[in-house]
């Protein structure tokens, strides 16, 4: 991969993006996660502010941490970098005593898991109002095109995607050579949604670089009977998932009316 090249040429549309909507900077959720670290730094490469804002609701101190240091690391390199911290846990907690519980745990969890995601979103559009900045999104091409592994109208609910065509493993070799922490590279991928300890891989039941073979044989046209033992059982997970959130994926249905009835 020619790292530093999609470097530049991610920093020149950033920059490009921002100039042409007449925005004065970029708003990104700072996680503690890979994706945001390696988002927000390219961000803060186009020169422009951007504003860091950690949100946490009943967050695991070491991703919390970890998003702090990488915020300290930003400022130190980049002087138009701010951070803001908007704790939402109490918000979160009005939340869950304002509506009733369902009976289906899994649902009701998951239900919760996403409302916790959408909360940021309105948080992060709240700041990029009143600072005439745009949304960052952080989401990588496994999680956006393949797997569908984000919440819709949550950290789905962005105004740009600067990393939404690389790959989890090209994230990854661009923040070895951005020099982002190593508590960030070494760290397990989570969405850090459920208050727990799980790993997008917990959830999933694949790893990213499973995922990622198993999305390029989709594109390739290829299926279950193509493999056998582990790699069919991650492309079976690859292709049930993508069927299941293509919903993410593509514009909103609109129920056309004929024009002959409109007249």
């Amino acid at each position: 991969m020619q790292t530093e090249k999609i470097i530049h040429h991610i920093v020149n549309w950033l920059t490009n993006y921002l100039e042409t909507s007449h925005q004065k900077g970029f708003v990104i959720g700072i996680s503690g996660g890979i994706d945001s670290a390696v988002t927000s730094t390219l961000c803060a490469m186009t020169g422009y502010p951007v504003l860091c804002l950690e949100m946490p609701i009943h967050q695991a101190e070491n991703q919390v941490s970890r998003a702090q240091n990488h915020i300290k690391w930003l400022k130190e390199n980049f002087p138009k970098t701010q951070d803001k911290r908007v704790d939402l846990t109490p918000v979160y907690d009005q939340f869950v005593e304002s509506v009733e519980k369902s009976e289906n745990e899994y649902s009701y969890h998951l239900s919760l898991a996403n409302t916790r995601a959408r909360l940021r979103m309105t948080s992060l559009y709240y700041y990029a109002g009143i600072n005439s900045y745009i949304v960052a999104g952080t989401g990588n091409k496994v999680e956006d095109f393949g797997v569908g592994f984000f919440t819709k109208y949550g950290d789905g609910g962005v105004d740009i995607s600067p990393i939404a065509d690389l790959m989890k493993s090209e994230v990854y070799e661009i923040a070895e050579f951005l020099g982002i922490n190593q508590d960030i590279q070494t760290a397990a991928p989570t969405d850090g949604l459920f208050g727990d300890n799980r790993t997008d891989e917990d959830q999933i039941g694949a790893s990213y670089d499973e995922l990622e073979i198993a999305m390029k044989a989709f594109e390739q046209g290829k299926s279950t009977d193509d493999f056998q033992g582990r790699e069919k059982e991650v492309f079976e997970i690859f292709v049930k998932r993508h069927k299941a959130n293509l919903h993410k994926m593509v514009p909103i249905p609109v129920c056309e009316i004929p024009k002959e009835w409109k007249s």
